[in-house]
């Protein structure tokens, strides 16, 4: 028989050529793809032979000579039990991936690997001086929890029997020629029982959205647009894997006497026109209870005092910011004949010009 007909290629095939040809013809004659059948297993032998010979160049070119005997039509040859993985020079990379490929594929297949839920993103306002003071505040959110009918699994927990295809053991055995290859039951998952019915409540998805009410800890001095991080209270993980976190916008609501830059407070404080001129000890009234503020002789509209301790408390223990007090010298708003005289006598002894001290 010609061995290149066996291959069903060209007399100048190639050598690649060769190759492909007989992973094609392997991979369908191959006893043990083909357990118990005669036929292909003598098939299968015709095959080897003419690759063994065609592939090795020194052994063709004999048998290109005619030096060379041909295959026993018969496909027997003595010696041979079965097929023997050790011969030498044959390319049996194909036959052998082919024969191992469903076991390995199965052991390594990537299993679901558990994944972290989501991240909530809410905003939260407070006060100012909630703000400045701490607290906790209660948010209410809407998030993907477990199942509490079937524990997040999505399946009853009652067990329906004993699984039909495996009978119960878990694995399924396949024989390939003198070979046994033993596999986790894809019926049952290898647990040898009927897989439970898909949990009802839920669909079968593990997960159900409910509402609930988080505790924020708002931070004494919590700055406009800062982040609160609650943990594991965001949506919950799949395959076992942790929830994710809630993180709260912190939108701080303005105050209509002062206003805060970094960890100070500014505020504006009226001066009466005698206590800029003379000099008064005066008190102001701060978030955390009334102060004395000293208003020196000569103070000019926009003048700034600082009282320390009296502003934004710190990250750090024990510190806090300032309270900056800026004066905002007032006039009465209607004046009597006495006031006014003294007015006219104080501009009378003060000539000069205060708009020349100024640079324009």
């Amino acid at each position: 028989m010609d061995l290149y007909i066996v291959l069903g290629v060209q007399h100048g095939a190639s050598e690649a050529e060769i190759r492909r040809a007989y992973r094609r013809l392997a991979r369908r004659h191959h006893p043990d793809i083909n357990p118990g059948d005669q036929t292909a297993e003598a098939r299968f032998r015709q095959i080897l032979e003419a690759y063994e010979t065609l592939v090795d160049p020194g052994r063709r070119s004999q048998y290109d000579a005619g030096s060379l005997v041909d295959v026993d039509p018969g496909g027997q040859k003595g010696g041979f039990e079965g097929f023997d993985f050790s011969t030498q020079g044959a390319d049996h990379s194909a036959t052998f991936g082919d024969l191992f490929a469903e076991v390995l594929s199965e052991r390594g297949a990537a299993r679901p690997v558990p994944r972290r839920g989501a991240d909530l993103h809410v905003e939260v306002q407070v006060s100012f001086e909630e703000a400045l003071s701490g607290g906790q505040r209660a948010i209410a959110i809407t998030r993907t929890d477990h199942c509490r009918s079937c524990a997040g699994t999505g399946r009853t927990r009652v067990s329906t029997g004993t699984c039909r295809s495996c009978q119960g053991t878990g694995a399924v055995r396949s024989v390939r020629g003198h070979m046994v290859f033993s596999r986790s039951c894809s019926a049952c998952g290898g647990t040898g029982q009927q897989r439970p019915r898909p949990c009802e409540p839920c669909g079968g998805v593990g997960q159900q959205t409910r509402s609930e009410a988080v505790v924020a800890h708002v931070p004494a001095g919590v700055a406009d647009g800062d982040r609160l991080r609650i943990p594991e209270k965001g949506n919950a993980g799949t395959m076992g894997g942790p929830a994710g976190d809630v993180y709260v916008t912190v939108k701080v609501l303005p105050h209509p006497v002062y206003h805060r830059e970094g960890n100070d407070l500014h505020m504006s404080f009226p001066v009466a026109v005698h206590e800029a001129a003379l000099g008064a000890r005066v008190q102001v009234h701060t978030l955390g209870g009334a102060a004395w503020l000293r208003i020196p002789p000569g103070t000019q509209t926009g003048q700034r005092f600082r009282l320390h301790g009296h502003g934004v408390p710190s990250a750090r223990p024990g510190r806090r910011g300032d309270l900056v007090v800026e004066a905002r010298i007032m006039l009465p708003k209607q004046l009597d004949e006495r006031s006014k005289a003294l007015l006219r006598e104080f501009g009378e002894i003060n000539v000069e010009s205060v708009r020349e001290q100024r640079s324009w």
